[in-house]
This record gives C-alpha cells, structure tokens and sequence, in this order.
C-alpha cells in the first residue's frame, strides 16, 4: 500500500515538476544531443529522495524546507558565490551595498563547513580586536560553526549595537583556539579616504566600491589638487584588503584616471545579457544619468599623474577590475602580492516572495584579455617582504571554484620586478606584551610604518618628470 503511494506520489511530483520545466522551455523529452533537454531519469531519482524523506525520516519535515535545502544544494554545488538567497539573505544582499549595517565588520566566505575571514573591515569590531585575514572561525558565542549555513552564521554576527558576541577561532600557527569578545556596532563604511603625504603626492584608499564611491574618489581628488602647494607628481591607490563591490562603481573609478571610452573590463556567459563591454563612458558608471558627471570637473591633469596602486591576497573582484584596466593601459604599476582571483560575475534574479538566487553567469575579463578567475592580478613589482601574503586563501583555494577559462593572455605583459629591501629604516612596533602576537594589531594602511607604501613613494619619485629649470640669460 505504501509502495503504491509512493509510486503515486513521485508520478504527481514529476509531473508538477515537468510543468515547471515546460514553463521555462524545456522539451518535455529527454534528448541527449539537446542541453535544455528535461532530466527525467534525474528527476525520477530526486522525487524517490523527496518521497521516502517524507514517508519515512525520523520526523515530519514541511515541503518547503525540503525544496529550499535542494535548491541550495544546487547553487552551492557549482561554485563559491552562487547561492539561493532566502528572505533574511535577499535583504542582506541589499543591505551590504548602501555603506551602513549593524555587525563586526569582517567579510567571509564558507570552507569546509567553517567560516572563513577574507579581511576584516577597517575601523570595525574585527577589526581593532586583530581579527586577520585568513582565521577560520569555530564557534559563535558556544555554538559550533560546522552545519551552519553562510547565511545563518551571518545572522548569529549581526545584531543590535553595543550587544556583546564571543568568537573563537583558529589561527594558523597558534595550537589552540582564540576566543575574541566583540562589541557590536552600526558598520559605517567610509569608502574613500585621502590625504597628502607630502608636497606633490596624494594617497588614497578604497576600502570597497560602493553606490557613490566614484563620486567621493572624484571630490577626494578634486580637494587635493586644490590643497597641494605644487603641481601633484604623483598619486597612490591603496586596493589592499578591499573585498571588491559594485561592478558600475569599479567602471567610475577606472574611468577618472583614464581616457574617455576606454574599455575597462569585458565579460563573456552563455546568454546575450552575459556579454558586456564596460568603458571609461558616464553610460557605464552613472546611475543617474539626470546627475552631473563629477568626473568632468577634475583637473585634465588626472589622465597623466603617475599612479602606483598597491593590492595584496585581499583585492578582490571590482578591486581586481580596476588594478587590472590601470594596469593594461600602462596607466598605472601595480605593487604588492598577487590579488585573490575572483573574476566571476554574478547576477541576482528574483523568485518572488522576496527571495532570489545569486547565480554565477560569466568571467571578467581585463582590457588585454586577461581573466582573472582564479588567477588574480599579478603586480608590475612585487612585495617579496609581506608576512603571511602566500598562506592567505585566495579564490583557487575555495571549493568548487570556477576554473580561470582562458590560458592564453594570462600573464602580464610587463617586466615582474622583486621589490627591493626597504632603504628606510624599519619601524620598531612597541609591544608590551613580547610574548603574545597571536592578538598582535594588524598595521594601519597609510600610516608611517606601511612599509609598503613607502617603496610606492620611492618609485613614484623616480617615475616624476624632472623638472626643466629655465637658463639665465646675461
């Protein structure tokens, strides 16, 4: 008896699913030599999963639970960043990318069924504690990580300010677990920061590319030219630890340095809507086309300063877009260790009742042709000094990662350099606890002891034009 409405049960679910199937275009057929052909044997076989879950597991589980998990099975089978974005997940998507949300500031990714911190965000909870890049976290509060989803540890870190989380986590090197006892805080994310660092050279940050960080780059600038006392010889880009962001405000970044309607970065999928030619055009970047372009009222002097942008194992993506575009139009070195090789486009569609599915649907591309799927940028010189730079996770290392796709035009074609020992006399870290570096702060991008972007200064010296001293007539 049971047998037969099991048998009736997987006939009625196929044929639901079949409808759905031929609503989407898929022949009602199993054809081999067709790719939109529909699965029937696969489908009969996740029906028979379906059924005898439902008859015979040890409690009652609701249909919706059990469709949900499958279509997250299915997403985060294919690679890293394609997931199924449920109603809390869909909200948090929208959240991350307006520059304000309540947490500890860290971006992660799932690995082995742990947490993973890419890079902490700075001036964040994580941040100040000495969270790093690279540190697998265990446990949340006493709750183990492993079994959790994605989303379901990010729900556990967010939450109310001035609400207290513990974390442990487990660093390499370190034979036990690190407990961390956070604060929470509304994460504002101040994207672009400047400053001058001394008379005719300008550093400036991006910590992620968000809605209006090319407008903000483009005030930043327009400020420092004005402030400078002399004409500016020279410019930093500080990418390092930047986990990426939105793909129009990455086009609006590289399109300020570079000459108009140059190609920034090109994508190529399987449909028509994956294959774009994104250029240095307020097309590309602006979202309001009724707004004026900041863009145009930036000295002309800005397609010429030497630049020097520097990256590390957490320029990610958009980070990645920009490095590479600079870098193909030899419109900037790239200094620093090879990026984190995420290259992938993925693109959000909606399913109704507020949920969607983050799909992967096509590879970036640099202007040269370069693919930096699992690869990543790799510098004009190279930072050979970085502690721990060659140990941090990078795309290659996630599970299921997308393959690079492209051989050839892979490598750069300019001169790799081994950067060169610091001339400038190492800054000595004042520690009161010797002993205890497993806690020990991270170094302040843009500070006096970033060795990092002192070589820059250096190279950027060397990069000035001399300027033409006029002869004394008699």
């Amino acid at each position: 008896m049971m047998h037969q409405k099991f048998q009736q049960f997987s006939l009625i679910f196929i044929g639901a699913v079949a409808g759905v199937m031929l609503s989407l275009n898929f022949p009602a057929a199993a054809d081999k030599e067709n790719p939109r052909a529909l699965p029937i044997e696969e489908l009969r076989a996740f029906t028979e999963v379906f059924g005898r879950i439902k008859s015979d597991y040890v409690e009652v589980v609701e249909d919706k639970k059990l469709i949900d998990e499958a279509i997250k099975g299915m997403l985060t089978g294919l690679d890293p960043h394609s997931a199924y974005l449920d109603v809390d997940a869909y909200k948090e998507l929208q959240i991350g990318t307006q520059g304000e949300f309540g947490g500890l500031g860290i971006e992660v990714t799932m690995e082995d069924g742990l947490i993973r911190i890419i890079s902490p965000i700075e001036d964040s909870p994580a941040h100040r504690a000495g969270i790093k890049p690279g540190d697998l976290i265990i446990k949340l509060n006493s709750t183990a990580v492993k079994g959790m989803t994605l989303s379901d540890a990010i729900k556990i870190m967010r939450g109310k300010p001035n609400t207290s989380i513990t974390i442990s986590i487990f660093r390499k090197g370190e034979s036990k677990p690190i407990n961390f006892t956070l604060m929470r805080a509304i994460i504002k994310i101040q994207s672009v920061r400047s400053k001058i660092l001394e008379p005719g050279y300008a550093y400036l940050r991006i910590t992620q590319f968000q809605e209006q960080t090319g407008e903000n780059l483009a005030k930043a600038l327009e400020k420092l030219f004005k402030e400078s006392s002399v004409p500016m010889k020279g410019l930093v880009l500080d990418f390092r630890n930047n986990p990426g962001g939105l793909l129009n405000a990455a086009v609006g970044v590289s399109a300020i340095f570079l000459p108009a309607n140059s190609l920034v970065v090109y994508t190529d999928g399987r449909t028509n809507d994956a294959k774009m030619r994104l250029k240095a055009s307020p097309e590309f970047y602006l979202r309001d086309n009724t707004k004026d372009d900041p863009i145009q009222k930036l000295p002309s002097a800005i397609k010429t300063v030497p630049i020097i942008t520097l990256v590390n194992a957490g320029s990610a993506s958009a980070s990645e877009i920009v490095a590479g575009a600079l870098q193909d139009h030899k419109r900037s070195l790239v200094m620093g260790t090879q990026t984190f090789g995420k290259g992938s486009v993925q693109t959000v569609l909606p399913l109704g009742n507020n949920t969607g599915i983050k799909l992967t649907t096509a590879r970036y591309y640099t202007p040269n042709g370069r693919s930096i799927q699992a690869k990543g940028i790799t510098p004009d010189i190279i930072d050979i000094s970085a502690k721990d730079e060659s140990d941090r996770l990078r795309e290659a290392d996630l599970d299921h990662h997308l393959s690079n796709g492209k051989i050839e035009g892979s490598k750069s074609d300019g001169i790799v350099k081994i950067m060169p020992k610091p001339e400038t006399k190492t800054p000595e870290l004042k520690n009161e606890n010797e002993g205890e570096k497993k806690n020990e702060l991270p170094i302040e991008f843009g500070s006096s002891q970033d060795l990092l972007l002192l070589q820059a200064m250096n190279y950027l010296k060397e990069l000035a034009p001399t300027p033409i001293k006029e002869s004394k007539k008699n």
